[in-house]
């Protein structure tokens, strides 16, 4: 039998059993207050907004931006707050291209848990790095998606490409 190694999602998974420990507040302003970039993966932080990797990725380098005002909304964000945003997204589409070579990416939200929202209370956009072949038949026949890299390595990866912007 072939193992699947992916030690990070340990925290998570734990989270579910019964009594499992659940972090108070909103953790993506946590992560924001606090002054710990590597270790939460933290990427680049803008005036409105950061750029932070999926501790949960589709694919390796799947990166989130994420707006500092608290909202779940995209209505809610003003002019400059959205533009800082997308302007984040055109920058974590050029790191992503400048170090890990993808083939396209798939950009997007999900507003509301029935469209897919893991953290629903805090808006943010996804964009997940694609190849061709990057579907196998492991997601459809055994419901396991392979993540190719650890976390810190493409970190590494992202945050050397982003020296040169």
């Amino acid at each position: 039998m072939d193992k699947l190694w992916s030690p990070w999602r340990s925290k998570y998974i734990e989270s579910f059993k019964p009594g499992g420990e659940k972090e108070a507040g909103c953790l993506f302003c946590r992560i924001a207050s606090e002054d710990k970039d590597k270790k939460n993966f933290l990427l680049h932080r803008s005036k409105h907004s950061f750029i932070i990797m999926n501790l949960y990725p589709y694919n390796s380098g799947h990166l989130m931006i994420i707006p500092y005002k608290h909202t779940s909304l995209l209505n809610v964000l003003n002019e400059e707050e959205t533009l800082d945003c997308m302007n984040m997204i055109n920058l974590g589409c050029k790191i992503l291209n400048d170090s890990i070579y993808p083939h396209g990416f798939n950009i997007g939200v999900n507003m509301g848990k029935v469209a897919g929202a893991g953290i629903e209370e805090h808006i943010h956009y996804h964009i997940v790095p694609r190849w061709n072949g990057d579907t196998n038949f492991m997601p459809v026949l055994n419901d396991v998606k392979i993540i190719s890299e650890a976390m810190e390595k493409t970190y590494d990866k992202l945050m050397k490409a982003l020296n040169n912007y």
